[in-house]
């Protein structure tokens, strides 16, 4: 493997997801978080795949029926990805306002897609199919990097609408909100393998589509007062 293919492979899978990454920090331009925990939680997210790597082989290895082979590998990624935003960053007295729980966990999310996308991406470059691995960078770009913002950012806002709450209200929308993001994360996993090419395209304007509705719902976390 030379080292143009790794580093073709970590361009295509790590720099689409810093433009996310300043995308969504710009929502948080008021009390914007410490540069060093949005690093940590962003590192700590793109190591949680080789941790998430071998448990979904695990599964895969011992379990036929589909639909929960999707449903335990979305529940491994979310909580992998939750735990990453927590060590990182949400464990700390900087989350101090609601909208800091999304910011984290979309962090965390982002370092899991660009090292799940360079892992994606070498494949095809070392086998010397250049056009397949340009080809998946943009898929994945555009649905799947963007599925990890929107589940994670989804156990975000469950987390920022119970922030001024009891511990036991908190901890109850947390699992609502990782019990949301498990299920659209193996709903659309499951569409991606049988919906072909056209369901596809119809998945990936979901997303799109999704990701308007995560905009508003930033606005609303915004306005949540003690």
């Amino acid at each position: 493997m030379s080292p143009t293919t790794i580093g073709f492979a970590l361009l295509g899978g790590i720099l689409p997801t810093f433009v996310w990454l300043w995308f969504w920090l710009r929502e948080d331009q008021r009390h914007p978080e410490p540069w060093h925990l949005i690093i940590a939680s962003f590192l700590l997210g793109a190591l949680a795949v080789p941790l998430a790597v071998p448990f979904e082989r695990l599964v895969h290895s011992h379990i036929t029926a589909l639909p929960l082979i999707f449903l335990l590998w979305a529940f491994i990624e979310e909580v992998l990805k939750y735990l990453a935003a927590f060590v990182g960053g949400m464990h700390t007295q900087a989350e101090d306002e609601p909208i800091d729980a999304m910011i984290y966990l979309i962090t965390a999310a982002l370092g899991f897609a660009a090292a799940e996308n360079t892992l994606f991406i070498l494949e095809p470059f070392i086998t010397g199919d250049i056009f397949t691995g340009l080809v998946t960078a943009n898929i994945r770009f555009v649905g799947t990097t963007l599925l990890h913002v929107l589940t994670s950012a989804t156990v975000g806002a469950a987390v920022a609408f119970s922030f001024y709450k009891c511990k036991t209200v908190r901890i109850e929308h947390l699992i609502g909100g990782l019990v949301a993001a498990i299920t659209l994360h193996a709903l659309f996993n499951f569409l991606i393998i049988h919906a072909g090419p056209r369901g596809i395209f119809v998945v990936f304007t979901l997303i799109w589509v999704s990701v308007i509705g995560l905009l508003i719902l930033f606005e609303r976390v915004k306005r949540i007062k003690r």
